[in-house]
């Protein structure tokens, strides 16, 4: 018997229920939008207290917003569980997975290892699995695919896998879940069959070749913005040895109507995917015996613009006489972008670590911030300080990491007697500003 149309029909019909394991930035997202399309939706997570808050119509999330939640959890089409064995309840899985590196920049696949190990006794025929962690082409076919075959299951026949990778710009309110396109492979034709009729009900579906083909289609995506960062924070270091405003330069080249996109520099990469996916390929790459170069140099660049930006703040100190050591600094911002809580792979983070290595009185205000939160690699025992005259009178140094729009940068330019601008918001040369 073949499963195919026997989904097909029920999801036609709305009688499917869709099981998300992953309750974060992009599982969160997709089980609401999801909810809001008529089916009955189980999230999955191992946080308890994570579960407990959805559960009661609360999001976690700053730039999920809780009415979306209860509504969800109101109209009886969403709640979530910790109870993975609830995966045998459920015709469709998707994994919304972090897949990060290890000490040697290695792919990490064991959060999608152990979440599979999990729900293996539980799976039964005429599921789908659908895998939307950005990976290496090759994870779906090479690492889902065996696990699901070793359960004596027929891909394309009684059980179904697609990968459709996750495009979830948090904190962007004119693009979500529901108004960006999914890209979508599967390991048979029928497979994408089944994939493409679930998805086109939240959004628009592009379907590919294969799920190799999707895989690389989400590492081009963010390598593409990768290498461009890196490009345009190499170019800010030159200019900034020529005295010329990069942010200047690359306002005025927007103004061209083609062939330029404009990139802006920062204090270095941030974010899950990001400083990651670009060495998800370099490792596969290598399989091949491809050196990646240029993908390899834009991280290099990127990952050295906090070491440039400390460099900057000492060179600023020095003219005023001060010695970095023992100074107070106060970093603004937090998370890896503006107006959200996020803080994988933050730069301001990192430039914490280096200042406190170096021996500053480190300091940190974010508005979505309230505490420095646990993070693998990075600890403070801190709570965010309050923008106060007082406060910023205090500091020796104020930098400006993110730039979130909830800061009141007129007053933080009053009250600071040195201010460091890693954003380009202050478009005018004041003497306190350096920009860097």
């Amino acid at each position: 018997m073949c499963f195919m149309n026997y989904v097909v029909k029920k999801i036609e019909n709305k009688n499917v229920k869709v099981g998300i394991i992953g309750l974060g930035y992009v599982g969160l997202p997709l089980s609401i939008s999801f909810s809001n399309a008529g089916y009955y939706t189980i999230g999955f997570d191992i946080d308890s207290e994570k579960v407990k808050k959805i559960n009661k119509g609360e999001s976690y999330l700053k730039h999920v917003n809780s009415n979306e939640v209860a509504y969800a959890i109101g109209i009886g089409e969403l709640t979530s569980t910790t109870d993975f064995s609830l995966v045998q309840e459920v015709d469709i899985i998707i994994l919304c997975l972090p897949t990060p590196l290890n000490k040697h920049k290695e792919p990490d696949l064991s959060f999608i290892n152990n979440t599979m190990k999990s729900i293996m006794p539980f799976l039964k025929q005429g599921q789908t699995l659908c895998l939307e962690s950005t990976t290496y082409p090759g994870t779906t076919d090479e690492v889902i695919k065996p696990l699901i075959e070793a359960q004596k299951f027929i891909i394309g026949k009684d059980f179904f896998i697609i990968y459709s990778p996750e495009r979830e710009d948090p904190g962007n309110k004119l693009y979500n879940t529901s108004t960006i396109p999914k890209v979508l492979g599967g390991c048979t034709d029928k497979c994408v069959v089944i994939g493409n009729e679930l998805y086109k009900n939240i959004t628009d579906v592009v379907t590919v070749s294969s799920t190799k083909a999707a895989e690389l289609t989400k590492l081009l995506e963010n390598i593409y913005r990768a290498v461009n960062i890196g490009l345009v924070n190499e170019m800010k270091i030159v200019a900034d040895k020529m005295n010329i405003d990069i942010w200047e330069v690359i306002n005025a080249a927007a103004t061209k109507p083609f062939g330029y996109t404009p990139f802006y520099p920062g204090p270095g990469w941030g974010g899950h995917c990001i400083p990651i996916d670009p060495f998800y390929l370099t490792w596969k790459a290598k399989e091949y015996n491809v050196n990646t170069s240029f993908i390899e140099l834009a991280g290099d660049v990127n990952t050295k613009m906090p070491n440039w930006v400390i460099h900057k703040i000492m060179e600023a100190l020095n003219e005023k006489e001060k010695a970095l050591k023992n100074s107070k600094v106060l970093v603004l911002g937090l998370s890896y972008k503006k107006n959200i809580d996020d803080t994988r792979e933050s730069p301001a983070v990192k430039l914490m670590e280096l200042l406190r290595n170096k021996g500053a009185e480190t300091y940190y205000s974010d508005p979505y911030i309230s505490h420095f939160p646990n993070m693998r690699d990075h600890y403070f025992d801190l709570k965010s300080t309050e923008i106060t005259k007082y406060n910023l009178e205090l500091m020796d140094c104020v930098i400006l990491a993110t730039d979130h729009s909830d800061f009141n940068y007129d007053f933080i330019l009053d009250h600071s007697d040195l201010l460091i601008d890693t954003r380009g918001v202050y478009k005018k040369n004041y003497k306190k500003v350096v920009k860097a």
